[in-house]
């Protein structure tokens, strides 16, 4: 496919230098660098759909509606659902635009320049990586579980080591380094497992709905007793609400917690440049794992709380078997600890996934090290795909990592801006680039994008937004001390190369 020749706005130089969408496609036909063009819109969507249906919808649907609001809780998965699909048509156009890996880190080099792609990439590793091991350990558990025993944990000597989180990254690692095309049959199979546990539960927890559990359906907000300090959201913080749960301010606050189980979607944009047909294939895969799981999530929330009042769910522990135990369906508890099982399985998969190819897009560009964008016979980054197996093991295995929803949740939410504006400037900068997919009403949608991810992140913790201002600023030096000059070296190089 042709483009149109790069403007000169893209030879700008310093950390605002941007690629232009010409340099990355010709890029993707590098052979020492090439990945295998082989997922459909079929594959794409399955992709989405396994990674986001995980965690969230066995265990965030109860804890969240149990603490935080009530019979509520699947309107505030309807909100978050709201914006995450404004920020999925974004996506949608710029992977139909610049079907190339690396999601957001390669749009935004295209649209603001390398200094803030070195960011949003900085920023997706974090993403990637806390949630692959965090996810890894949560499988752990229900392997536990399933077994009948406490977690795979085995102790040497002074050190634990969780064999199971171990066991999964190193399986997910083996699929994902044998090709792209055998990772997705796989997450098809076990795709189809976990939607038939939810589908189950949809349907013979609706025989058990009594209609007074809905009432009320938004509960009196109540004084918090963990939402002091910086553990606050900062909107509350800054405007000096205080804590509180149920409520209007408990379901906004809701909204941003349920968040964390739709994250995953953009990680089919990080696979744009192994789809066969990405102007069609990608804005499908995207948009349609999107309204797939919104209608899963929504009818899974109204049965949870229609089983139980809203009131037994409160505390840690409870979870989506919690309502069938109380109901008598003990029964149930084993089909969805199954269920949940799978379904950690291709989350893992999808997860690290995003993370290999987004570090094969910055290996590519020389903001980390070149020579980890080398693949194999199989079409794969088969160096990256195992250190990135051998981080999260490491993680999964050895750290005692707590929950950590907030803080991929605000990494995601970031990203999901940046796309979001970049998709309006680069309508202005290139309206001459041929699109696949275009986001309607712009720039109305990318607007409304940016201001429902802006108030999701302010409804996160100060604690949260602390930590991720702390890991932007260690991206910040690593940035000036390597990267930047690295990737001057292999422009440099690159040059050398054309005029030989």
């Amino acid at each position: 496919m042709e483009h149109p020749r790069s403007p000169k706005s893209d030879t700008k130089t310093g950390i605002f230098r941007t690629k232009s969408v010409e340099q990355s496609m010709r890029d993707t036909d590098d052979p020492d660098t090439k990945l295998r063009k082989e997922l459909t819109s079929w594959d794409l969507t399955v992709f989405g759909v396994a990674v986001v249906i995980g965690a969230g919808i066995f265990t965030l649907t109860a804890r969240t509606a149990g603490n935080v609001a009530g019979p509520s809780v699947s309107l505030a998965f309807v909100l978050a659902a709201v914006a995450c699909g404004l920020a999925a048509l974004c996506y949608a156009e710029f992977a139909s635009t610049v079907p190339v890996a690396g999601s957001a880190y390669t749009f935004s080099y295209a649209t603001f320049g390398e200094f803030v792609a070195w960011i949003i990439g900085w920023d997706l590793v974090l993403e990637f990586a806390l949630a692959s091991s965090v996810v890894a350990k949560g499988w752990s558990l229900y392997l536990g579980e399933v077994l009948g025993s406490s977690s795979p944990v085995l102790s040497i000597g002074s050190v634990d080591v969780d064999w199971g989180a171990l066991l999964i990254v190193v399986i997910i690692t083996a699929l994902l380094a044998s090709g792209t095309k055998l990772s997705s049959r796989v997450s098809l199979i076990i795709t189809a497992i976990k939607v038939a546990v939810v589908l189950l539960v949809v349907i013979v927890g609706a025989f058990y709905i009594k209609a007074e559990n809905y009432s009320p359906y938004i509960p009196p907000a109540q004084e918090g007793d963990t939402a002091d300090g910086i553990h606050q959201s900062l909107f509350a913080f800054v405007t000096g609400a205080g804590g509180s749960t149920f409520g209007w301010y408990g379901l906004l606050a809701a909204a941003s917690l349920v968040f964390f189980a739709f994250i995953g979607f953009d990680v089919v944009a990080t696979t744009a440049e192994e789809a066969k047909e990405p102007q069609k294939a990608l804005p499908r895969g995207i948009l349609g794992s999107l309204l797939i799981v919104t209608v899963l999530y929504v009818a899974v929330t109204l049965v949870l709380t229609g089983m139980v009042n809203y009131t037994e769910l409160a505390g840690d522990s409870s979870t989506l078997a919690t309502a069938f135990e109380l109901n008598g369906l003990t029964w149930a508890k084993n089909i969805i600890s199954f269920g949940a099982l799978a379904g950690l399985t291709t989350v893992v998969m999808v997860l690290m996934l995003g993370q290999t190819r987004v570090l094969f897009a910055m290996s590519r560009d020389g903001l980390v090290p070149r020579k980890l964008a080398h693949t194999g016979k199989r079409g794969t980054p088969l160096r990256i795909t195992l250190l990135v197996g051998g981080v999260v093991a490491v993680l999964a295995a050895f750290f005692p990592i707590g929950v950590l929803e907030e803080m991929v949740n605000i990494g995601t939410l970031f990203a999901f801006v940046l796309v979001s504006i970049g998709v309006v400037v680069l309508r202005r900068t290139r309206p001459d680039l041929p699109r696949g997919f275009k986001v309607p009403f712009m720039p109305v949608i990318p607007i409304l994008a940016v201001v429902a991810c802006l108030w999701l992140m302010v409804n996160l913790s100060v604690e949260t937004w602390l930590r991720f201002i702390v890991w932007m600023l260690i991206g910040v030096v690593i940035y000036f001390v390597y990267s930047k000059r690295n990737v001057e070296k292999t422009l440099r190089e690159r040059k050398e190369q054309l005029s030989e």
